[in-house]
């Protein structure tokens, strides 16, 4: 368990002995069985895995584990935050730090990515601009991948490209790379194997162009 702004935070930390590329991942809204263990949110965990990733998974308030009372948005950030400075104590100055996130997670991802300075990447799947305002990134200020499906029922894809390309167009933006799953429903359901070869893809090639972070070592799959 993480202290967290409202108690205890449930959270799974995956840790590597290869280095200290680290990534948070944020949960989707509990109504749409917003848990840790989704299955989009264990192929999104298995994808930076296979790039050699730390990573840190966790409950918002109030559901699973995690105590206190769900909030609908700025009490999930402060959740986040707590997440992401739980990490900072251990890896600070030196990590590299994404973030990524599933429907309401993929907005909560990039609020961190606006409010913090050091997460240098993101990776959006499902993105929820009929749901959620994105008006905060003015500009974006780091490079990501989003990931949508064609036939997801909650949000048009033409609604995703449309914000895509806003994103991408924004005085000094920064490169969105954007993937559509032709098929792809808002759960994947037929597609995760994709959705997962498409996050990791995207992993190694910005990695590639990035400074190489340090190494450390440490224990494997860590329950708090």
């Amino acid at each position: 368990m993480i202290p967290g702004p409202q108690g205890k935070i449930e959270a799974i930390y995956h840790t590597t002995k290869q280095s200290s590329n680290v990534v948070l991942l944020a949960s989707p809204h509990p109504k749409w069985e917003g848990l840790l263990d989704h299955s989009v949110m264990f192929t999104i965990y298995r994808s930076f895995v296979r790039c050699k990733f730390d990573v840190l998974r966790f409950n918002y308030r109030g559901t699973g584990k995690s105590t206190g009372t769900f909030s609908n948005g700025e009490g999930e950030i402060s959740d986040a935050e707590a997440c992401l400075n739980w990490l900072s104590d251990r890896y600070f100055p030196k990590a590299r730090y994404w973030v990524a996130g599933y429907s309401f997670g993929a907005w909560i991802g990039m609020q961190i990515l606006m409010r913090r300075p050091e997460c240098e990447r993101f990776v959006g799947v499902a993105l929820r601009p009929n749901l959620y305002p994105f008006d905060f990134l003015a500009p974006c200020p780091h490079p990501g991948l989003i990931v949508h499906g064609t036939e997801d029922t909650v949000t048009p894809c033409d609604l995703v490209v449309r914000l895509a390309y806003q994103l991408s167009a924004q005085k000094r933006g920064q490169k969105i790379n954007l993937k559509l799953i032709p098929d792809g429903d808002e759960k994947f359901s037929t597609h995760l194997r994709d959705l997962e070869d498409i996050i990791s893809n995207y992993i190694e090639k910005e990695m590639e162009s990035l400074e190489p972070s340090f190494s450390r070592e440490s224990v494997q799959g860590i329950g708090l």
